[in-house]
């Protein structure tokens, strides 16, 4: 399982990549791989400013539907229309072309409330 050190990550199992005052957030690989085959992602959020916590959408696989948790709060700038077509892309690469939604930062102090990839692992007993 892969958990790359320069992202952030929710008890949630989403993650964060941050570039400026922008983030970019997506679900873990030990999500995807919880969820197994992906089949639907529902985001619906684009222009909205959502608070931590609260959710952005949804991923729908075979065996379940999950609810998608903003880590931070921020304004929706972009969402992956790659996913409409192409859901498995989540499965296959998790944290490159599998991102879900690019956010702008609200409050970069929320950022300090994310795990780190270590943090993580012991959250899910790695």
């Amino acid at each position: 399982m892969n958990f790359p050190s320069e992202l952030k990550y929710t008890k949630d199992h989403e993650w964060v990549k941050v570039e400026g005052d922008v983030a970019t957030i997506g679900v873990t690989d030990f999500a995807q791989g919880e969820l197994g085959d992906i089949v639907y992602v529902e985001i619906e959020t684009v222009g909205d400013t959502l608070n931590k916590e609260e959710v952005f959408g949804s991923v729908e696989a075979v065996k379940t539907v999950s609810d998608l948790f903003m880590p931070i709060g921020g304004e929706v700038l972009k969402v992956n229309s790659a996913l409409d077509s192409s859901p498995e892309v989540v499965n296959s690469d998790p944290y490159g072309e599998g991102w879900m939604v690019k956010v702008k930062i609200a409050n970069a102090s929320e950022l300090d409330e994310l795990m780190s990839a270590d943090d993580y692992k012991a959250h899910i007993g790695q």
